[in-house]
């Protein structure tokens, strides 16, 4: 059963899927006039700004999910984004021209809340509140394995940085579960005290960081498999962890409406906490929010329940943007990964928009 793949639905590919550039502009040219918040009646921010990308339009607008967007990723080289929603649905998008939709991967029987991409961009990995992680095939559309033994909603994964590839999984049931992407059943599940909204793994593969309803993010020792220490200091749901490109300092994002950085380096001081990034408020939807690098750690940028984009500068905690357009919580917001100034965000309006950002 571990090694049988289903083939997606017939609509792999599917034409019907649309997508629009987010402006009214007339663009030629090297430079455009970015219509920022899409309308100009609802105050809209209108930048004349030199275009930095391949985008047909310096902000797009991504449509086809009939559902809230959860999560949006592009693959490591930057030339893909995976986004998946309430719809249960994965679509897959091209992140340059007119962001077409070139696929969709069809099979969770509820949301899809977290999507990470292989190494090689040739698989991706899927968690859903179905109580199941997936891998797919992307060439072909085929689910390639399903992984059951969560009890609950499964929040949050995240995917080994080297070796073989590795899948951590947090869920509602409490448990921690760690997969090898090859076989179907879990290696092993760890178990723990809340259930666990998001989760970080380190790039040597042998620390683990968690975050939960009980508003701690605890440091695991993966091959204890117990806790080495915990950051203290959010004062409510811990929603998504990331680390830094040169993994010395991880960034969270809670319900508290902060988004914080903690120093992780072996030796580091006994506090931990390094700054406190104000502007991205929770919001009434109260949804898993959140927040990663670019890939230079340089900056920061965080989904917000007021329906905008927050970007900081990561070492002064300097607010340097708050981008509007979507028409609810932005749930996901993700830096190209190859330093193109590209960002994509994912929302509960059920859009992504892709959009430039100033070099």
């Amino acid at each position: 059963m571990s090694g049988e793949k289903r083939p997606a639905a017939d609509s792999f590919g599917s034409t019907q899927l649309v997508k629009r550039a987010k402006s009214d502009a007339n663009l030629n040219g090297g430079s455009a006039v970015a219509v920022v918040n899409g309308s100009a009646q609802h105050g809209a921010l209108i930048q004349a700004v030199p275009r930095t990308s391949y985008l047909q339009s310096p902000v797009m607008e991504l449509t086809g999910h009939s559902g809230e967007v959860f999560a949006a990723r592009f693959d490591p080289t930057g030339q893909f984004i995976a986004s998946g929603s309430m719809d249960r649905s994965i679509l897959l998008w091209r992140s340059s021209g007119a962001c077409e939709n070139y696929g969709i991967l069809t099979g969770h029987k509820q949301a899809v809340l977290d999507v990470h991409w292989s190494r090689d961009s040739k698989v991706l990995f899927s968690a859903s509140a179905d109580m199941h992680l997936a891998s797919w095939d992307v060439e072909t559309g085929e689910r390639i394995r399903r992984h059951p033994g969560h009890e609950e909603v499964i929040n949050c994964m995240d995917v080994s940085k080297r070796g073989e590839e590795m899948l951590v999984s947090g869920s509602d049931d409490g448990y921690i579960g760690l997969w090898d992407t090859r076989t179907k059943d879990a290696i092993t599940f760890i178990p723990t005290e809340f259930p666990i909204t998001s989760i970080a793994l380190s790039e040597a593969g042998n620390e683990l960081f968690t975050g939960g309803i009980d508003n701690d993010i605890k440091v695991w020792d993966l091959r204890k498999k117990a806790v080495t220490y915990a950051l203290l200091g959010h004062t409510d749901t811990v929603t998504s962890l990331q680390l830094s490109p040169d993994n010395t300092t991880l960034l969270s994002n809670a319900h508290d409406s902060t988004v914080r950085t903690w120093d992780v380096r072996p030796f580091a001081p006994a506090d931990r906490r390094i700054l406190t990034y104000d502007g991205a408020p929770t919001g009434q939807e109260r949804n898993l929010l959140k927040a990663s690098w670019d890939s230079k750690g340089e900056r920061i940028a965080a989904g917000s329940g007021d329906q905008s984009v927050a970007i900081w500068e990561a070492r002064t905690g300097k607010l340097l943007h708050k981008l509007p357009g979507h028409r609810g919580a932005v749930n996901d917001v993700r830096f190209h990964p190859r330093g193109e100034p590209l960002l994509v965000s994912a929302s509960s309006d059920r859009t992504l928009m892709v959009g430039e950002l100033g070099k």
